[in-house]
């Protein structure tokens, strides 16, 4: 399969890279300063370069505080962009996959959220994500919108470095307990989107393939719970392990709201495409393994 990753330096793209790649499909991954998404022109003649059999939208304008001061610049990645690139797709009959995120809710629904629910974002961030949703399933009917959430792995900036960074710097991290949700692996979502795939290449318009989905790793945690195992995994490592004190989001005031319980419920791409959310857990040891080292001798 020829696959086309939207992307070149996140999180999400890098492995999808070395997934798709180690699976033997041909890849071929966009970004800057080679390919810049928006610039609207230049999309469709590198669609017609790359001739995927697949697009997958991994870019994103992901600076969650800093979208409160720059609106444009992330509805120009995040909605505009997006909408260009599914109809580009959608004029080439290639199936498009579109990234979104759990910040399209408000976080007051007191359930993990279906892909039915009303959205409600709190900020600049979760509205243009949410736009863009609106505009790719509008501009193209073989393309499917996956939502997750608080990305992370070995690769980029993410709330794993960040804790093992200031785990050597501090004797006591203060992290927020009132904020639920679910880690994400980049390893273990690039691993799903290329199971799914197959059958979007193979599936036609109306198919119910496609529409919005839900995937997240599992179990539900908070950012404090998240944490502590963080650190607790790293210590068996060998790594500082600092004190951890559960605050509250009002303690750590932000110039974006974040939804206090983003949880999604992934049950639909369960039935539709056999997939369930994976053990963050298991990534976490994994991810550990590669940033910090193996579990010293006798540690479980």
């Amino acid at each position: 399969m020829r696959l086309l990753v939207i992307g070149c330096a996140g999180q999400l793209a890098r492995a999808l890279v070395r997934a798709g790649s180690a699976a033997g499909h041909a890849v071929t991954a966009l970004g800057r300063p080679g390919f810049d998404l928006a610039d609207r022109p230049s999309i469709a003649p590198a669609l017609a370069a790359a001739a995927p059999d697949l697009v997958v939208n991994a870019a994103a304008y992901t600076a969650v505080d800093r979208a409160e001061a720059e609106p444009e610049a992330a509805f120009r990645l995040n909605a505009e962009a997006a909408g260009w690139l599914a109809e580009a797709a959608a004029a080439r009959h290639v199936p498009f996959v579109h990234v979104s995120t759990d910040y399209v809710f408000d976080g007051a629904g007191g359930a993990p959220y279906a892909e039915d629910t009303p959205p409600n974002p709190l900020g600049v961030y979760g509205a243009s994500k949410l736009a863009g949703e609106d505009r790719v399933l509008a501009a193209h009917s073989r393309s499917l919108v996956l939502r997750t959430s608080w990305l992370c792995g070995t690769e980029g900036a993410n709330f794993i470095k960040t804790m093992l960074r200031l785990a050597a710097e501090r004797p006591l991290l203060r992290v927020v307990a009132d904020q639920h949700g679910a880690p994400s692996f980049a390893n273990d979502l690039a691993k799903a989107i290329l199971r799914l795939a197959p059958g979007l290449v193979a599936a036609r318009a109306g198919d119910p393939a496609f529409g919005l989905f839900h995937l997240t790793g599992a179990p539900h945690t908070t950012w404090h719970g998240f944490a502590e195992a963080i650190l607790d995994r790293a210590a068996l490592r060998g790594h500082p392990r600092p004190a951890l004190e559960a605050i509250t989001t009002a303690e750590y005031p932000t110039p974006a709201r974040r939804p206090a319980d983003s949880r999604l419920d992934c049950g639909r791409i369960g039935r539709v495409h056999g997939i369930a959310p994976a053990d963050w857990r298991v990534a976490l040891d994994d991810c550990l393994d590669a940033l910090v080292g193996p579990l010293r001798e006798g540690a479980r």
